[in-house]
């Protein structure tokens, strides 16, 4: 079959006839006013022979005038890639010969550059995909463009987008022109401004409305209108750009969810097993501070549904300065946007539940207080008991040796609950949190937050720095073994460490200790370093690259903990003279903070340790599924939830579909490189409804996080675990984690997208000396690797050069 009628193509015939015939072809089955034609098919594409006869007599029923020639590719206006742009089209082709040209043209365009780029991006193979060609007959429109049934700016999906310019509606799609935007929310409008009438846009919203529902998402329509008023649609797809909606609560009020991910380092999505277990740990670590907190998968990311507190007269108080500590700036800003917006005013309901709040607050209070101020009155003693709980942790995660069967290991997963030696890890941590962020209030006009950032230098009891520095021993340690290590891919050399077949250079020993980490080491679903030591080979390059003995990390850590004790003295000396009271005060603070604020990965690093347990169990269950053929691959576990885990071993029930139906959304997710702050319950993003930045001249500015000043060549990274980090090089990253810090040995300094002053990322960079700066919007798309930039972190700036 190598010519259709429009009319014929259906969804069921994707590969036939590619994504647009086959929205084009349900379009016509629903009734819309579609230009009549014909697609030449995927099968004459396979061939590499236009049928020219048949194209010709289907052109020929077409009244042989101008047409629209216009490519269907396989993987084309598909949900997660809409292809757009990416491969041609030819308009007004009139004859046999032109037609015969232009289809050849769309065939090309298969292979185009830009279309083999965007294939890349999202990892789909190339000897897969098939080119149709739809050929229908040319609408000659007064005014054309095109309406997005949610608007694709904010999220919002009770509002339509409309983009609208006099002419053919290629001067909107390819930017050529200056075109009319109308934003539709539902309220009739009577002015007659722009290019279309206000009845012109009560029809798109109607169209809008009715493709919604029947694709059961948003659309991105393109339409025309012609000499007679006549409207036509000449495509509708999904709009692959959205972030998915939070899920649906049955009430009327309007809810904000606080993306709580990036806390941990986190904007990549947790698979739907590691999901289930972090939504409780979250929910379960909140209530014991006496906050209670619903935690939400919105696409694959956890939210935090603080609606109820912003509608609480007390808890909205003190709601903003709360998120300072681990949320930072940006997710401040967009709180700050939503208390002052009249839909979340304080409401009777969040009173009660307000009330329920603070008494659980007041039953948390007494046994905070207690260990804060003994960590405080002595920090030494609360770091032994700490560091006691956590090897009683570490032993006690361990499985018992007589589980046998997949029941057997499954009772074992499903009885692992909180730990009773919660407090000796927990209050010693906020401890050292509050004495860190208290003086910088308290010393207000005496030092400024760069100053207090380099009293928090070098900062002792991390146990990421003594990874970080434990691998650099390592590395320093290669000797023979030097030009292997730098020469060998990180995943040949993980292969062979595996295989056992890797001369000794002490990994085993490091993996020992170690081996429990990885990037998005929260997510029981993602492999840890003992598993695939890929990301740690990458990073022992890094490190045999730094030549200059004075750049080493440890040599930079140690004069990183000189400098601040030096900073700390003079600079209480200076605090008690101005202001004596306050400079006692924040003296004792700040000493305290370098005795404690280093224990904060710890808390994190005790965790690990039954995730690892956990999810060496389930991965053999896995294995004991995928033999009795529930499983294509035993990890594939890790796309199901624990109860589905039940049924497959208790009632045998097979998995598989969900699995790859999960996998497919994991999949795209991945590929996503902007989570939201927050979001409304209509799907808001929260951060792209607040006012405007200033246009900079080349400055980008965020929040400095750790002191100094450094020009390098920029190196943007989105994966870890294959980065190559030259000595100077500025790292540029969405977000990092304790997985990301061995990065920060070879890098000069640190610039990330999101973060707060006391994460992981901007204190690991305090460590070491170097310049932080965080919450620099589009940070990894505005700089490109190899610009020339110039971080401050004092000033909280970027200037590429």
């Amino acid at each position: 079959m190598h010519v259709i009628a429009l009319s014929e193509a259906t969804t069921q015939m994707l590969d036939l006839v590619g994504g647009k015939a086959a929205g084009l072809g349900e379009l016509i089955r629903r009734g819309e006013r579609i230009p009549e034609g014909f697609c030449v098919t995927t099968e004459a594409h396979r061939l590499g022979v236009i049928p020219t006869a048949e194209v010709v007599a289907a052109y020929e029923r077409l009244g042989a005038g101008p047409v629209a020639v216009r490519s269907s590719a396989t993987a084309e206006d598909l949900p997660d890639a809409s292809f757009a742009g990416q491969q041609d089209t030819v308009l007004n082709v009139t004859g046999t010969a032109e037609l015969i040209a232009a289809i050849e043209t769309c065939w090309d365009s298969l292979h185009s550059d830009r279309a083999t780029a965007y294939r890349d991006a999202r990892q789909i193979d190339h000897q897969t995909v098939r080119m149709a060609v739809v050929v229908q007959r040319m609408i000659t429109p007064t005014v054309a463009g095109v309406l997005f049934t949610a608007n694709p700016l904010t999220g919002r999906r009770d509002e339509m987008a409309v983009d609208a310019a006099a002419g053919l509606g290629t001067t909107v799609v390819d930017g050529a022109a200056t075109v009319d935007h109308y934003v539709l929310d539902g309220v009739p409008r009577d002015d007659d401004t722009g290019c279309l009438t206000s009845a012109h846009l009560a029809e798109l919203r109607a169209t809008g409305e009715r493709l919604q529902a029947h694709f059961g998402s948003p659309q991105d329509v393109e339409w025309a209108i012609d000499a007679d008023d006549v409207l036509w649609l000449l495509q509708s797809r999904p709009i692959t750009s959205l972030f998915p909606l939070p899920p649906r609560t049955g009430e009327p009020l309007t809810r904000v969810y606080l993306e709580f991910g990036h806390v941990q380092g986190m904007l990549q999505p947790v698979t739907p097993m590691g999901m289930s277990t972090l939504r409780t740990q979250i929910a379960a670590m909140l209530a014991a501070l006496g906050v209670r907190v619903d935690i939400v998968d919105i696409g694959g990311r956890l939210y935090g549904d603080l609606s109820d507190l912003a509608r609480d007269r007390s808890s909205r108080k003190r709601l903003v300065k709360l998120l300072a500590v681990d949320f930072g700036p940006r997710a401040q800003a967009v709180m700050q946007h939503v208390l002052a917006d009249p839909r979340f005013a304080p409401t009777s309901g969040g009173a009660r539940r307000g009330r329920a709040q603070g008494a659980a607050s007041l039953r948390t209070a007494g046994r905070a207080v207690v260990g804060i101020l003994r960590a405080l009155a002595r920090p030494e003693a609360a770091r032994i008991r700490m560091f006691d709980a956590i090897e009683q942790m570490r032993v006690r995660s361990a499985a018992p040796a007589d589980l046998r069967t997949a029941a057997d290991r499954l009772r074992f997963v499903q009885a692992q609950d909180s730990d009773d030696s919660a407090d000796a890890i927990m209050w010693p941590i906020v401890a050292g949190m509050l004495a860190a962020a208290l003086p910088t209030a308290l010393l207000k006009g005496v030092a400024g937050p760069d100053e207090i950032h380099t009293v928090l230098g070098g900062m002792p009891h991390n146990v990421t720095i003594e990874m970080d520095l434990a691998l650099w021993r390592l590395a320093q340690d290669a000797g023979d073994h030097r030009q292997l290590l730098l020469d060998t891919p990180p995943a040949e050399l993980a292969a062979r460490h595996l295989r056992g077949t890797l001369p000794d250079i002490g990994m085993t020993t490091f993996l020992d200790v170690y081996g429990h980490r990885g990037v998005a080491e929260v997510d029981l679903g993602v492999p840890r370093w003992a598993e695939d030591p890929t990301p740690v080979f990458a990073a022992v390059a890094n490190y045999l690259r730094v030549t200059d003995p004075q750049q080493g990390p440890d040599q930079r850590f140690q004069r990183a903990a000189g400098t601040a004790e030096a900073s700390l003295t003079a600079l209480v000396a200076r605090a008690r003279r101005r202001r004596p009271v306050r400079g006692r005060i924040a003296g004792f603070l700040l000493r305290r903070a370098r005795s404690l604020a280093g224990l904060r990965e710890a808390g994190k690093f005790a965790g690990l340790y039954p995730l690892r347990e956990t999810r060496r169990q389930l991965l053999l269950i896995g294995a004991d599924l995928h033999g009795s053929g529930l499983l294509d691959q035993p990890d594939d576990i890790m796309f199901l939830t624990l109860d589905e885990v039940h049924a497959a071993v208790h009632q045998g029930v097979d998995p598989r579909g969900t699995v790859t139906a999960r996998r497919a959304v994991h999949r795209r997710e991945l590929r996503r490189r902007t989570v939201p702050v927050a979001l409304l319950s209509d799907g808001t993003d929260v951060e792209t409804v607040l006012p405007a930045r200033p246009a900079g001249d080349g400055t980008l500015a965020g929040v400095g996080a750790s002191a100094g000043r450094v020009t390098g060549p920029a190196r943007v990274v989105h994966d870890p675990g294959t980065a190559h980090i030259e000595p100077g090089d500025v790292l540029i990253a969405a977000t990092t984690d304790p997985g990301w810090t061995p990065l920060f040995l070879t890098a000069a300094a640190l610039v990330t997208e999101t973060g707060a002053i006391m994460a992981h990322g901007p204190t690991v960079a305090r460590e070491y000396g170097i310049p932080a700066v965080i919450c620099v919007p589009d940070a990894t798309r505005t700089i490109s690797t190899g610009q020339l930039v110039t971080v401050d972190g004092g000033a909280g700036t970027i200037t590429v050069h």
